[in-house]
């Protein structure tokens, strides 16, 4: 298809072509479409790669021991498809990853790598735990990504003994074991390198504002987080060579940011070993937290500002039911849980219309990268040993060998397959409030720009790049990526 000057005819030799990619209602999953043939539309959209923002980290989800041990479960060839599906360039490509250090919720059960108690040197530091299941589906995806991809770390909680509560939920680091502490994250690099498996950063600690100790937790205020980072974590992982190695600070709901930012970043100091921060989205079904977003940016604007975690949480996943993941049915946690006055963040809403409006309103409010949760599921939402049952892009029936590919997994591929590490977000010029849009301008000169229609009306529109515009049909409930090649 090919994208006409404004001051030529259609007939013209002079054009830039151009590929449409969309997921809709309607049945399309990132099916190849044709531009329109219908005369300019009064809706124009207008791509300006003058203006730049942010640079791109990348666009992944999290490795998991559940979503590990389901793939062990399956099949060679359904196994190796899902692989493919995520993590080769004909699939998603995925580019940036999460996995778990010691076990998290969705784990089959809970452990640690420091078993032994008073372990001050952690000599008895093993991550035995994670050959069966995680390091071979990790091991697997390195082998199918031509392009590779980044991992970072998180952990939900220190072992036990080292905690004030000796328990795995809730309570705090020991301020005796916070040398210890920073040894584990010194100790993991060495473990996981040693498998041929690079970390590229941590998170300091998943969710320190807790989560309603329900599963694995460890609890920090913005300052025991910073002065942890400032004078063990930074200096330990500096001392053993791992300087390098990204560190991620607070971890949690966008509406902390303020807090937490305000003390990470208070000055050269306390900021020295902090790359970035890290967010998830659990605190409203549809709020991206625009200011919040935008306050954290100009914080540290030379610093990450990376979505880590989020999914449809509380939910049971629907099995080959497409249509669910864009009706607005589904709830999360605050659904039933949330105070009176918070109720107004959780409304029922569409699966994908929650994926889609929040990458692109984190990419138009300097977020970097953008992580999902768990890759596979089950048919229950699981395994999980709390019974926290979630969804995920990919749900399988282990007993029946059957995989569904819900619609967020093509939602989730729009961004990653066409934005790539490196990219330079750029300025889009939308006058429909009822279409949310972003576009980013590659390393090498192709542009990626990507636009959602969650409404139930067709919302036809003309794109216009420098002195070129195409017109382009979008359908009610519709999510397009249009790829404009280096020129």
């Amino acid at each position: 298809m090919t994208l006409m000057s404004c001051k030529e005819t259609k007939e013209s030799d002079a054009a830039l072509n151009v590929e449409i990619y969309e997921t809709s209602a309607a049945g399309n999953q990132l099916a190849k479409i044709e531009a329109s043939q219908d005369s300019k539309s009064d809706r124009i959209i207008t791509i300006d790669d003058q203006k730049t923002y942010q640079t791109i980290t990348g666009f992944g989800g999290a490795f998991t021991e559940s979503s590990a041990y389901l793939l062990n479960r399956l099949s060679k060839k359904n196994r190796d498809t899902i692989i493919d599906a995520y993590f080769s360039r004909e699939g998603a490509n995925y580019s940036l990853t999460r996995t778990h250090m010691n076990s998290c919720d969705f784990s089959l059960d809970q452990y640690s790598y420091s078993p032994v108690e008073d372990d001050m040197e952690l000599e008895h530091f093993t991550i035995e735990e994670d050959r069966d299941d995680l390091i071979p589906m990790i091991k697997d995806a390195m082998a199918a990504s031509q392009d590779g991809f980044k991992i970072f770390a998180s952990p939900w909680t220190a072992a036990p003994w080292m905690k004030d509560n000796n328990a795995w939920v809730g309570g705090s680091l020991l301020p005796k074991y916070y040398d210890t502490w920073a040894l584990f994250f010194s100790k993991y690099i060495d473990a996981y390198e040693a498998e041929g498996i690079p970390i590229w950063g941590f998170t300091v600690e998943n969710e320190p504002h807790g989560n309603g100790n329900n599963w694995e937790s460890m609890h920090f205020t913005p300052k025991e987080m910073t002065d942890f980072v400032q004078f063990h974590l930074g200096p330990k992982l500096e001392a053993d060579g791992y300087g390098d190695k990204i560190i991620l600070g607070y971890d949690q709901n966008r509406a902390g940011l303020r807090e937490w930012v305000d003390v990470m970043y208070e000055n050269e100091e306390t900021s020295k070993y902090f790359d970035g921060t890290a967010i998830h989205w659990y605190e409203s079904t549809y709020e991206v937290f625009p200011e919040e977003l935008q306050y954290a940016h100009n914080k540290a604007p030379d610093k990450y500002l990376i979505e880590t975690e989020g999914c449809v949480d509380s939910e049971i996943p629907h099995w080959r039911d497409d249509a669910w993941y864009w009706s607005k049915e589904a709830t999360d946690w605050g659904w039933d849980w949330a105070s009176e006055e918070q109720k107004y963040l959780h409304p029922k809403y569409a699966p994908v219309n929650r994926y889609a409006r929040d990458i692109i309103g984190c990419l138009n409010n300097w977020v970097d990268g953008w992580v999902d949760w768990n890759m596979v599921l089950d048919r229950q939402g699981g395994p999980n040993w709390f019974e926290n049952w979630c969804v995920a892009p990919v749900i399988v029936d282990p007993d029946a060998d059957e995989v569904y590919f819900t619609p967020l997994y093509y939602t989730m591929a729009h961004f990653s397959k066409f934005i790539r590490p490196g990219a330079q977000m750029i300025e889009v010029d939308n006058p429909d409030k009822d279409l949310v849009a972003t576009a980013a301008k590659n390393p090498d000169g192709s542009i990626a720009f990507v636009i959602f229609n969650e409404g139930m009306e067709q919302k036809d529109y003309t794109l216009r790049f420098r002195e070129s515009e195409i017109n382009i049909k979008l359908g009610p409930q519709s999510l397009q990526t249009v790829v404009l090649p280096n020129n």
